[in-house]
C-alpha cells in the first residue's frame, strides 16, 4: 500500500473533493491513477484562478486587468502648461517645474457615451493629450528607470470648464470645479507600450465637427515622460492603473452642445465623442 499526503482543502477547488475518498489519509495503490488525475485537474484549475504554490507558500497573482485601467485605477494625475505655446495662448507663464492637478476616476468617460457640459459652465474647452498608464507601482522613482513603470499609453482629453477655471484663478481657489467633473476625462483603449516606440515623438490632434482645432507633437513637451514620472512619484506614490496626462498643445477652444470631437494619434488610434449638456 502506498501512502499519499493529503492536499489541504484550502488550496483546492471544492468541487474536486466532493468524493469522500479524499477525506481519507491513506489511499490504496489501485487508486493511484485516479489520484494523479484529480491532482492534475486541481493544479490546472488553481492556475486558472490565479493561485499557485511556490516554496510551499501560496501566492495570488494580480486580478487587475490593465487593459481596462479606467474601471479600477485610483487616480488621474494631470500636468498643466507642459507645452510652451499652450501656456502662452492662455497668457500663463511658462513653468519651470510641473504644474499638477488631479481628476477622480469618476471623470473617465468612454467612447459611446457623451461628454457633458457642467450645469454651471458656458465655456467648455477641449484639450487633447497623451496619457501614460502606470503598470508598476513606485515611490521616489529614479528618472533613469522611470519607463520601467509604464504599461502603455492612452489618448485622452482634459475637458476644462474655462469660465469656471478663470473664476477660480481670480479667487485663488483650486481648479476642482473646472477640471474634475464627471466626463471630464474621455479616454481611449490602452495602447500597448510597444506601439509607441518614442513617447516624445507622437503627433496628436483634435477636430471639432471635422474642423482641425489642435495638432502638435509631444517633442514640444517641456517636461519629458521619465522626468514627470520621477517628479510625481516623489510627491504622490504611483500605483498600478494610475494615469498621467502629460499636457496639451496649443489650439484649445470651446465646444457647444451637439458638437462632435474626433481626436487621434497618428497611425495609432482615434476616438469620437459627442457633447451634451448636463441636465
Amino acid at each position: 500500500m502506498k501512502v499519499f499526503s493529503m492536499v489541504p482543502f484550502s488550496y483546492c477547488c471544492t468541487d474536486t473533493f466532493t468524493n469522500p475518498v479524499w477525506q481519507r489519509h491513506q489511499l490504496e495503490e489501485r487508486d493511484e491513477l485516479i489520484v494523479c488525475s484529480l491532482l492534475d485537474r486541481c493544479h490546472s484549475e488553481l492556475k486558472l484562478s490565479g493561485i499557485a504554490e511556490t516554496n510551499n507558500h501560496r501566492t495570488m497573482s494580480s486580478s487587475k486587468n490593465l487593459s481596462r485601467f479606467w474601471e479600477w485605477g485610483r487616480k488621474i494625475i494631470c500636468v498643466g502648461r507642459n507645452y510652451a505655446e499652450h501656456a502662452k495662448e492662455l497668457k500663463n507663464a511658462v513653468p519651470t517645474e510641473p504644474v499638477l492637478f488631479l481628476k477622480p476616476p469618476s471623470a473617465y468617460v468612454r467612447e459611446g457615451s457623451p461628454v457633458l457640459v457642467p450645469y454651471y459652465s458656458n465655456n467648455l474647452h477641449h484639450e487633447v493629450e497623451l496619457g501614460v498608464v502606470i503598470g508598476k507601482p513606485g515611490k521616489d522613482i529614479a528618472e533613469s528607470s522611470a519607463m520601467e513603470h509604464v504599461e502603455g499609453y492612452a489618448l485622452c482629453l482634459d475637458m476644462t470648464a474655462r469660465d469656471t477655471q478663470d473664476q477660480c484663478k481670480k479667487k485663488g481657489l483650486p481648479w476642482t470645479l473646472a477640471k474634475a467633473f464627471d466626463t471630464s476625462c474621455p479616454v481611449s483603449d490602452l495602447i500597448p507600450k510597444e506601439r509607441i516606440q518614442d513617447p516624445h515623438n507622437v503627433n496628436i490632434w483634435l477636430k471639432v465637427n471635422d474642423s482641425l482645432r489642435q495638432e502638435g507633437n509631444t517633442s514640444s513637451m517641456i517636461f519629458s515622460v521619465p522626468f514627470l514620472i520621477s517628479y510625481i512619484s516623489k510627491i504622490i506614490t504611483l500605483e498600478e492603473g494610475d494615469l498621467i496626462l502629460t499636457g496639451t498643445p496649443k489650439g484649445v477652444a470651446a465646444v457647444q452642445e451637439n458638437d462632435v470631437m474626433l481626436a487621434g494619434i497618428d497611425d495609432v488610434i482615434s476616438m469620437k465623442f459627442k457633447v451634451k449638456r448636463q441636465s
